[in-house]
């Protein structure tokens, strides 16, 4: 039985490396434009997967979404639509699909929960790239109501980690931010954060992602998406103040308040995951943190930036 894994080369992908082992194919574009359906079913009859992790996407921060909101829909429908449908086509059983926690509402209610997704609009930064993601929920919830699919989808929350996009303008939150203190720390300037810092956001290590969608997709078979997250919160002052720590950043810390926060909080409902999977134990932010920055530090400057 061979599993796909697509998008291989990014942050989630490169974690689930360490967790599998034989009969395993490793999807990067180079392999197909998954925004092609000819290429993309083309990979999907040369693999022959019986199982497949989907994890290719157009993705970024609050910056990429504002900059390229038509780029993140197009691409991320096209992307989703070809994978799901060369899947079926080629007769994949088992199907797991990522989203994220940003494509929620944008009013609540809270804690997010799977049943509430289609009910408002998500939050306007991202609307483009949520939008397409909402999608990848219904194709494989109808995949599943007309042919009797096991396709189904995660939603983790702020995912970090190794081999992460550490663009400045374009990267997540994490990233950015090591970025952005590296870059303070070797010009000795004060360092700049977008907004206030108040927002809260639940992070979570990229190799407890990994280990989690690969239990998963041997252990759950419902079209209800399962969200994955510790449910922690930390607000992005405390996230910044404790970067600054352990890369050893003494300078100004300067909040930009007329760049946008975001959503002020997002706290997500961890019940399901908790109920199926009662032992797992997630990796601490400080942990995870020490881990990325010392990729971080060890890659530079051979790095996704």
């Amino acid at each position: 039985m061979t599993l796909l894994v697509t998008g291989s080369d990014g942050l989630v992908g490169s974690a689930i490396r360490n967790y599998v082992n034989n009969d395993v194919f490793f999807a990067t574009r180079a392999d197909a434009d998954l925004t092609n359906f000819e290429q993309t079913l083309d990979l999907f009859n040369r693999i022959k997967p019986s199982k497949v992790v989907h994890l290719a996407a157009m993705v970024g921060g609050i910056g990429g979404n504002l900059m390229h909101s038509g780029d993140y829909f197009r691409s991320n429908l096209l992307i989703n639509t070809n994978v799901l449908e060369s899947a079926r086509i080629t007769g994949v059983e088992r199907l797991v699909s990522f989203m994220s926690t940003c494509v929620f509402p944008n009013e609540g209610p809270w804690p997010l929960h799977p049943r509430n997704l289609h009910n408002g609009a998500p939050h306007p930064s991202n609307f483009g790239y949520a939008y397409a993601k909402r999608m990848l929920e219904v194709q494989s919830r109808a995949y599943r109501s007309q042919w009797g699919l096991d396709y189904f989808v995660v939603i983790p929350t702020n995912i970090y980690g190794p081999n992460d996009n550490f663009n400045l303008l374009e990267g997540h939150v994490v990233p950015a931010l090591i970025h952005k203190i590296y870059q303070a720390m070797e010009e000795k300037n004060d360092l700049h954060i977008w907004g206030s810092g108040k927002p809260l956001r639940e992070f979570v290590y990229s190799h407890d992602i990994a280990k989690l969608v690969i239990w998963l997709l041997d252990n759950y078979s419902d079209e209800e998406p399962i969200i994955l997250s510790s449910g922690i919160e930390n607000s992005i002052e405390e996230l910044t103040l404790q970067i600054c720590k352990i890369m050893g950043y003494q300078g100004e810390v300067v909040k930009d308040l007329d760049k946008p926060d975001g959503q002020f909080r997002k706290p997500s409902d961890v019940s399901r995951l908790k109920e199926l999977y009662p032992r797992f134990e997630f990796t601490s932010l400080e942990s995870g943190l020490v881990d990325t920055v010392d990729w971080f530090i060890n890659n530079y400057p051979n790095l996704r930036k």
